[in-house]
């Protein structure tokens, strides 16, 4: 069954009441927030939501409280947008929002607990050591060999990160990754970047054609992801039919693992056995003009106008789920003795 025959029965977008895309924020990756948030506002208005665009303070749930918005699309990026804080001033705030719930987004944004969840699913990672200070930093390298991958735990837009091949590299990687919080070492998988766009639907949760990136340069950098057009990008992916299954399952086991839902993107390399590694697990992925997931969704007959639609919809299925209560008014509590 197709990807559009999945999504038919969307709802018309008068039944999804004022809807606020939430962008920008405060985090390291604001600007990439914004160049997201702009064409997701356009195509709900162009297909008739009443939405409107929101720039997100730290006062954002009192904001969509006052306003009398019904629901929010988060198309924040990195820092508290994609941490599950965010997400937990809205579930006080009785407010339905597109994307991960609070624990599935801080298990994604962490990535040494993403990884280890990973792993424990049956979902191959590259090894790897988190680093305080740089004593543990060229031990770990020692230890992990090169070359390796030196990245912030927390973030995303490959703010922050380098791949380093030799120990003379090391230091200057480490301190530029440790400005942004914890640093994570990790073995560098030297096969093709994969991405598997994830969509849950109202017959399921599925996985749509993989992604292939090279860039010039051979980083898949910030520049490389929003600046750039020399980045080769190959959807579906040149790689054989079972591998492609293969990812697939992958990325619906990880999404599982991370307790994430409504829609995301999984990143693996290939390593040089052409196995596939999980890298990371994006809960609120880019949809600017260079985006992965608006490729993958072009591929799949998805137009963008509907994949935003479905998208949004699902926050519906979310107001459903027992326990959520409706905008602006607090969960119901439990009565003594409810639990044992």
């Amino acid at each position: 069954m197709s990807v559009v025959t999945l999504i038919q029965g969307l709802p018309e977008a008068q039944r999804l009441g004022r809807v606020a895309v939430v962008m920008g924020g405060w985090s390291p990756e604001r600007d990439v927030s914004l160049m997201s948030g702009e064409p997701v506002f356009d195509a709900l208005v162009k297909i008739g939501v009443d939405a409107q665009a929101v720039d997100a303070g730290r006062d954002i749930a009192q904001v969509l409280l006052r306003d009398g918005f019904d629901r929010a699309f988060l198309i924040l990026h990195g820092g508290a947008g994609e941490d599950g804080t965010v997400q937990a001033a809205l579930e006080l705030a009785g407010i339905p929002y597109t994307g991960s719930g609070v624990l599935g987004s801080a298990l994604s944004m962490d990535k040494v607990r993403a990884k280890a969840l990973c792993r424990e699913a049956g979902v191959p990672t590259p090894d790897s050591g988190v680093c305080d200070d740089l004593a543990a930093a060229r031990q770990a390298a020692a230890s992990l060999g090169y070359p390796l991958v030196v990245k912030p735990v927390a973030g995303g837009s490959s703010i922050g990160v380098t791949i380093v091949h030799e120990s003379a590299a090391l230091d200057a990687a480490w301190r530029l990754a440790a400005d942004h919080g914890a640093v994570l070492l990790e073995r560098f998988a030297e096969g093709i970047e994969l991405t598997a766009t994830v969509l849950r639907t109202p017959e399921g949760t599925i996985a749509l054609p993989l992604v292939s990136m090279r860039a010039a340069s051979g980083f898949y950098d910030y520049d490389a992801k929003y600046l750039l057009d020399d980045t080769q990008y190959d959807c579906p992916a040149p790689i054989d039919a079972a591998l492609t299954a293969r990812v697939q399952a992958l990325a619906l086991r990880a999404f599982a693992a991370l307790d994430a839902r409504g829609w995301g993107r999984i990143d693996f390399m290939l390593d040089a056995r052409g196995e596939p590694q999980f890298i990371e697990c994006n809960t609120a992925p880019g949809m600017t003009s260079h985006s992965l997931v608006p490729m993958a969704a072009a591929q799949a007959g998805l137009s963008f106008e509907r994949l935003c639609l479905s998208i949004l919809s699902d926050t519906l299925h979310d107001e459903s789920e027992p326990g959520r209560a409706p905008r602006g008014q607090a969960a119901p509590s439990l009565s003594a003795g409810a639990c044992s």
